[in-house]
């Protein structure tokens, strides 16, 4: 299965080192790859460094794709994740 949508980073800081990390640490936990593409550049959600050279700031969309058994379920976290600021206070 393959999910693939975009998000707007909502969050002030963007896709900074922290918010980098929260999203590798959910990214671990489903089987299904997780690719973040920004423009020509592209990221798999399993590396912290290759998540904040898309250099991704808030209001920005990156389109979210999730490949495997458990795509739907990856994307749905992602998606909350994203949403809810990173769990960020602002």
């Amino acid at each position: 299965m393959r999910i693939e949508q975009p998000l707007t980073i909502v969050n002030k800081l963007g896709l900074h080192a922290r918010a980098a990390t929260q999203l590798v640490t959910l990214a671990n936990t489903f089987s299904s790859t997780i690719t973040l593409h920004k423009e020509d550049k592209s990221a798999d959600a399993s590396s912290v460094l290759g998540l904040m050279m898309l250099e991704s700031h808030q209001g920005e969309t990156v389109t979210v794709a999730c490949e495997g058994e458990d795509a739907q379920a990856a994307f749905n976290a992602v998606k909350s994740l994203v949403e809810d600021k990173f769990h960020e206070e602002e």
